[in-house]
């Protein structure tokens, strides 16, 4: 799996790195030289490309067209989300998360259907997550390890429709749904939106079945 992370800083650059202990292809790209150097180990064997991740060029140097997924972490919210929307729109690269230092444009930018991570949140685990969305994510397990307590983003196909009944069963359920920046307990006339992160308590036994609900498109939902 190929990613780009655009932002040589600390985070971008402990991404890029603990990507490349798991295995995967990464390109850094970074308009100052001096940030590679600053950041990146001596032995880096991934590509780092010298220039800005709203330039075509740039990112097809990067590797953007064969890219799995693109993580926009430089200090500035415009240049950000201006990547993200090029990866997302023109190379249709799956799966593209922007950091945002100003947590009220959270929203608007989930309307563009481009998941973000504010600044307060903004670490290396929030990013894999963003990142690799058909992961399920174990938050908490009781001390039985029975029931556990999971992230998991909603897919795009049940977006406009109501999240009550989508997932209805003994074995899990629907705890709360972080939206941008804001956390929502499940309610009636919750709808989901691309991007939102669901959050649900589920017994071990259940993960498995509760993977297959996820993956697969919703029945008997109404919006």
């Amino acid at each position: 799996m190929h990613t780009i992370v655009v932002g040589c800083g600390r985070v971008g650059a402990e991404l890029a790195i603990n990507l490349e202990r798991l295995g995967h292809s990464v390109a850094v790209v970074d308009k100052n030289r001096r940030a590679f150097q600053r950041y990146l180990p001596e032995r880096w064997t991934g590509r780092a490309v010298l220039g800005f991740g709203f330039d075509r060029d740039h990112l097809e140097q990067a590797g953007i067209r064969e890219a799995d997924a693109l993580a926009a972490a430089t200090g500035g919210d415009n240049s950000n989300i201006l990547t993200a929307r090029i990866a997302k729109e023109t190379f249709e690269v799956p799966n593209v998360v922007a950091r945002i230092q100003d947590p009220r444009r959270a929203v608007i930018y989930q309307r563009l259907g481009i998941p973000t991570v504010a600044q307060v949140s903004w670490t290396t685990d929030q990013l894999m997550r963003r990142l690799f969305p058909e992961t399920v994510v174990t938050e908490w397990t009781d001390p039985t390890g029975s029931i556990s307590l999971v992230e998991r983003m909603v897919p795009a196909s049940w977006a406009g429709r109501k999240l009550t009944g989508l997932l209805e069963s003994d074995r899990f359920h629907v705890v709360s749904l972080t939206r941008g920046s804001e956390v929502r307990l499940l309610s009636s006339d919750l709808v989901a939106q691309e991007g939102d992160i669901l959050h649900l308590a589920v017994r071990k036994e259940a993960l498995d079945e509760l993977e297959q609900k996820l993956s697969g498109q919703p029945e008997g939902a109404h919006a």
